[in-house]
């Protein structure tokens, strides 16, 4: 049933954890332990857990020997590459401990926007969950176009939440909450709860862009969430150091309520227009 409040989490069926480059890629991989600790004790609770990652390209510039994010496609492709190898085994090491076999899953806007890979991949991932398999999805950066990008991974994030019917979905960020305006200038106050409803257009959000490793930020995760929360699933968006606490359902961060309608998963097309 969907999460109509962040408490609901703790006892969804079906939830999608979203999480950056910025937050598991290069000094700060030491948050793929602690990640996974908190993705492994919701799966031992009963939760279908499916993660959403980004750090393919950040993970693979080292190995290029690439000191920030290459700005041609080719170079992105190829860094993906080697890096998506890497990243997905350091998850698969830090899930051996708790028994849980990841399963990797790449994914390109193509895949959404027709029936039969749609309906692969749906297919698949209904089968990987119910294996008791944790998926690990990421955009497919190897073979991706400029043309047929999703834009970012929480854009993504939020289609596979609509694709496999999750109860919830939860976009890990850089900051605590969202605020009314990027959350280094004076007056910007945190906000806790929007509804489907809520006219956004006077907050401010910021950049789109907010590093050399990844893109992403405040204003993709609104966008992202509001495309979720439209399609009837409640999405948090939060700090990646409080995965944990938003998996119990803690009153943490900011939380985008659900509309009412059906959150069934997806077996006709899936919009890719913004909500």
């Amino acid at each position: 049933m969907t999460a109509q409040k962040r408490a609901d989490i703790a006892t969804s069926r079906r939830v999608v954890v979203k999480v950056g480059s910025s937050s598991i890629s290069g000094e700060e991989s030491w948050r793929i332990p602690m990640l996974v600790h908190a993705l492994a004790d919701a799966h031992r609770a009963g939760i279908e857990v499916t993660l959403v990652s980004s750090g393919a390209i950040a993970t693979g510039m080292p190995y290029l020997n690439l000191e920030s994010r290459p700005s041609d496609l080719a170079t992105q492709q190829a860094a993906a590459a080697v890096g998506q190898n890497v990243l997905v085994f350091r998850y698969q090491e830090a899930l051996r401990p708790f028994q849980i076999v990841a399963g990797q899953v790449l994914l390109t806007a193509h895949d959404l926007e027709n029936p039969t890979p749609r309906s692969n991949a749906r297919r698949a991932m209904e089968r990987l969950l119910s294996l008791r398999i944790l998926p690990i999805v990421n955009e497919n950066d190897t073979v991706a176009t400029h043309e047929i990008r999703f834009g970012d991974n929480d854009r993504l994030a939020a289609l596979v939440a609509r694709l496999i019917g999750a109860d919830a979905l939860i976009l890990l960020s850089d900051i605590e909450s969202l605020y009314t305006k990027p959350p280094q200038e004076e007056g910007a106050e945190p906000i806790d709860t929007i509804l489907p409803t809520d006219d956004l257009s006077a907050l401010e959000f910021g950049s789109a862009v907010v590093n050399t490793v990844g893109t992403g930020g405040a204003a993709t995760k609104v966008s992202a969430a509001r495309l979720a929360a439209a399609a009837g699933i409640g999405v948090l968006v939060t700090s990646a150091d409080n995965v944990a606490a938003a998996l119990k359902g803690e009153a943490i961060g900011t939380w985008f309520a659900p509309a009412d309608v059906d959150n069934t998963p997806v077996t006709g097309a899936v919009d890719m227009v913004e909500a």
